[in-house]
């Protein structure tokens, strides 16, 4: 199993920044797909933000672009979402996830990923 360790949320006020983090106990992480969801109450879990670790390829929904980034640091097994220009829509719970890169990658898909963190709690008001 991969643990996911997730921190950084809290309560921001509309037009803040937090910044997310997600570290993981595998010392594979060079050759993983990594991603940030979100689920706010009554609603889908939602594709955020994605990367490869391998070739540093990256992916987001049309609703966070140029808001967001996402970026990994190999060399700590951690990624990390930047989140800028934060509105009253981008608050709910907040998962990364991971899994081995097996040659094609859906992204944003949920089932793309075997392992996911407990979640941390985003605020926007």
């Amino acid at each position: 199993h991969v643990q996911l360790v997730e921190s950084g949320g809290g309560a921001v006020q509309t037009g803040g920044s937090l910044r997310l983090s997600c570290a993981s106990s595998r010392y594979n992480y060079r050759s993983y797909c990594l991603a940030w969801f979100r689920q706010a109450p009554g609603k889908e879990r939602e594709g955020v933000a994605a990367v490869y670790t391998g070739s540093g390829a990256k992916y987001y929904t049309d609703s966070v672009k140029g808001r967001f980034t996402i970026i990994e640091d190999d060399a700590k097994y951690t990624v990390y979402l930047q989140m800028d220009d934060l509105k009253p829509e981008d608050t709910a719970m907040y998962y990364c996830a991971a899994d081995e890169y097996g040659g094609s990658w859906s992204r944003l898909s949920p089932y793309e990923y075997n392992y996911w963190g407990q979640g941390t709690q985003v605020t926007v008001s």
